[in-house]
């Protein structure tokens, strides 16, 4: 099962804002329980983390620093 990790609302004043991924916690292809912290993401100054959705693979679509629009997808997990 394939499960896209979603880059989490933080900003509800601009819910379209754009964020980017801080910190990876996980490696490309390096396998996670769900639940475990998989990233830290930042909009305008605050950060969260993001857990695993799902047990599995974790597929990193973008790279520390690259931004991402709120609620859209920047990982999977296979």
């Amino acid at each position: 099962m394939t499960a896209e990790v979603l880059f989490p609302v933080i900003s509800t004043d601009e819910p379209d804002a754009e964020g980017v991924v801080g910190t990876w916690f996980v490696n490309n292809g390096e396998t996670v329980a769900a639940g475990q912290v998989i990233a830290e993401v930042q909009v305008d100054k605050i950060s969260q983390d993001v857990e695993a959705p799902v047990a599995g693979v974790v597929h990193q679509a973008v790279a520390e620093g690259v931004g991402v629009r709120q609620g859209e997808p920047f990982a999977r997990i296979d």
